[in-house]
């Protein structure tokens, strides 16, 4: 992929510098060298990759945003054709997780460039945005993880006991008020006020790697390290037939590396379930030494138990009392507005269920990501 690569990047560098931005022949040598240890297939790194090295300026950021859009954008687009070839070539020697062996971009970006390449590279693919895990392709299985790897998951907040100043806050600062007028020996001040402080409701996600699950399984796991990079408050468990907590390992930035090791640890892939004694032991043990607590949980399962339902129910209810809401993920329900649980744990859990989606497509998790910062 190196050799249509270089001249491409080479041909940009000289119509940069063609439009008169001051970018020499080392700048657009030490361009292509960034570029082979990033992804040429990502807007973003594409993007920023030549904005830190051919512009010096600050004047020539404007010329530098045209050109680039003119040359990337255009009507011949070469991004695709970089897209086809890293995505046959890479089909060839995925790993058994059939994750792409690329690092997610830079969470320190601007926001409204980082949206705006999101929806870039969301609508080179948008033909299987609604189309189920199921029946998508290898190739089109890792040009979606591509674009999951742009979620950012932002937990919902809630108010603390603890508060900090502020100048339009709900109730006065009597000691900072005090203190100020000390210091101007006993003249009045103005009132100072303060509000509680706010923080990250944990987020919690339980998934299902049984059999019944397997062709949703990979999907969700790579969802899963995108929420795991995107906030340190997240904590992430497999179950099958026991629970596995696989927190540490996602920490890697690598998804390859991240989701090997994770897939080390989980004993029981593919296997059977039973989600009421795994859940059960969720709340006794972890959700009591609070990761679950005030959080929200997101159960990933197809409700399909092999034990018996009173212990799912009497876990289900332990959840509901130390969670703040219980978000239940079921890939069967798909885009049927009218669903009802037909799996005897869909039933059996369906009362202590805050919110139910799917999560069997790309933009079930989409609604998902969208709607969780919502659910303060």
């Amino acid at each position: 992929m190196r050799d249509e690569l270089v001249p491409l990047l080479v041909a940009f560098g000289r119509a940069v510098r063609a439009a008169g931005v001051t970018a020499g022949s080392g700048d657009i040598e030490t361009y292509c060298a960034a570029m082979v240890t990033l992804d040429p297939t990502d807007l973003m790194d594409l993007y920023w990759g030549g904005r830190t090295a051919l512009v010096k300026r600050r004047d020539d950021i404007p010329t530098y945003d045209e050109v680039f859009r003119a040359f990337f954008l255009g009507e011949h687009q070469p991004v695709q054709e970089l897209l086809t070839l890293h995505l046959k070539s890479s089909a060839q020697t995925e790993a058994v997780l059939d994750v792409p062996a690329t690092d997610p971009p830079d969470p320190a970006g601007e926001q409204d460039e980082e949206e705006t390449f999101m929806g870039l590279m969301a609508s080179s693919v948008a033909s299987v945005r609604n189309k189920s895990f199921v029946a998508c392709t290898p190739d089109e299985l890792a040009a979606l993880r591509r674009i999951m790897r742009q979620f950012r998951l932002t937990p919902p907040k809630r108010r603390t006991r603890r508060t900090r100043p502020s100048r339009r806050g709900h109730r006065p600062d009597l000691r900072r008020t005090v203190r100020e007028s000390l210091r101007l020996h006993g003249e009045p001040v103005a009132l100072h006020w303060q509000r509680r402080r706010v923080k990250l409701r944990p987020l919690v996600l339980v998934l299902d790697v049984s059999g019944s699950m397997a062709d949703y399984s990979r999907a969700l796991l790579q969802f899963a390290h995108t929420a795991r990079r995107a906030s340190q408050k997240v904590e992430v468990f497999c179950f099958g037939t026991r629970l596995t907590r696989i927190t540490v390992p996602l920490q890697k930035r690598s998804p390859d590396a991240a989701l090997a090791d994770a897939a080390r640890l989980v004993v029981d892939w593919e296997g059977g379930t039973r989600i009421g004694s795994c859940l059960d032991e969720f709340a006794r043990t972890w959700g009591r030494r609070g990761i679950a607590r005030g959080g929200v949980v997101v159960i990933c399962s197809d409700g399909y138990d092999r034990g018996k339902p009173d212990t799912l129910a009497l876990a289900m209810e332990r959840l509901s009392r130390l969670s703040h809401t219980i978000v239940w993920l079921n890939p069967h329900k798909g885009n049927d507005p009218s669903y009802r649980p037909q799996s005897l744990g869909m039933m059996v859990a369906e009362p202590f269920i805050d919110v139910l989606l799917s999560g069997h497509d790309l933009e079930s998790l989409a609604e998902f990501a969208q709607l969780l910062p919502g659910l303060a």
